[in-house]
């Protein structure tokens, strides 16, 4: 732990009127309670911004696979689940702009742009 991580910390632990050893404990106590949100908050943001950039890369895909779909509506063929398919990754895709708008807002001290 740098000084600075230190220094934050100990004015947390003051700011709720515990002990650094109370503060940590509880901390350490509510991390283990949810492990899979607690990977996710101690993620880096490179971390993040490499999964945004995969989902990204993904969603290319998806939309080159579209134009398959469409190339083969137009010759007659049939896609019986295409609305289905078309509502989840549009759902996927609002949900990757949620994320990075979050991302966002966090990096700019809690303001999206």
């Amino acid at each position: 732990m740098n000084d600075a991580e230190y220094k934050r910390f100990t004015d947390a632990a003051a700011q709720c009127q515990m002990t650094n050893a109370a503060f940590l404990a509880y901390a350490v106590d509510k991390a283990a309670r949810d492990l899979t949100r607690t990977a996710a908050e101690i993620a880096t943001e490179r971390e993040v911004i490499d999964e945004l950039f995969a989902a990204r890369r993904h969603l290319g895909r998806i939309h080159g696979l579209f134009n398959q779909v469409a190339k083969a509506l137009n010759s007659g063929a049939d896609a019986p689940h295409l609305d289905a398919t078309a509502q989840a990754v549009l759902k996927a895709a609002r949900r990757m702009e949620n994320a990075t708008d979050a991302l966002l807002a966090h990096r700019d001290g809690g303001t999206a742009s």
